[in-house]
């Protein structure tokens, strides 16, 4: 493996672990930053070999989300806890939307499409490269550089986006009963021909 792969597996590592440490938070309101953080980590990450490794690692998740401003570090009869804030519950909204749009597998398609149509300004170019990257990872497919499709219900989705990236006007979202040329939307969805 290359030096730039290797660099980006450990990038996407430290996501993934920042990530699991903002579900731990969440999902139990406050982590005890000690031993405890580790054993709780443990449960929802798997096995992990090196203990004392993956304690030092869950510090340095639980610091970068804490200078990203989801979660604060509080004190209480000695022992230092991290507590998610409004800004860490809207990261996890927004992942948890993501996931179900992302698992169409059981919804009933309404035969209607959604289209998220945006107009980013130039001096905001980052946040239309990160609007894109969301939109493709979400399952959305682009029709054009700034017209995208999902067939599903993703007004939810796209509501979080925009309050997530601060959008307002600049992102349409638009439902549509039907769509010239469609056919091979229809098929990069596996949804039934007309």
């Amino acid at each position: 493996m290359g030096k730039i792969e290797i660099e980006a597996l450990r990038e996407r590592r430290k996501g993934y672990l920042q990530e699991t440490v903002l579900y731990a938070v969440g999902i139990t309101g406050v982590l005890l930053v000690a031993m405890a953080a580790p054993n709780t980590l443990q449960l929802l990450g798997g096995l992990i070999r090196n203990n004392k490794r993956f304690s030092e690692q869950a510090r340095a998740a639980l610091s970068r989300l804490a200078r990203k401003g989801y979660i604060k570090f509080e004190e209480s009869q000695g022992k230092k806890y991290a507590r998610i804030t409004s800004a860490g519950r809207r990261v996890l909204e927004f992942e948890r939307q993501k996931m179900l749009i992302r698992s169409p597998k059981g919804k009933h398609w309404d035969g209607r499409f959604r289209i998220v149509m945006f107009d980013i300004a130039e001096r905001r170019k980052a946040i239309r490269i990160q609007f894109r990257e969301i939109m493709h990872k979400a399952g959305f497919l682009r029709l054009q550089d700034s017209v995208w499709v999902y067939p599903y219900n993703c007004d939810d989705f796209i509501q979080l986006l925009k309050a997530d990236l601060h959008l307002g006007k600049e992102v349409l979202y638009v439902i549509v009963e039907k769509m010239d040329n469609d056919a091979w939307v229809r098929r990069h969805f596996k949804l039934p021909p007309t």
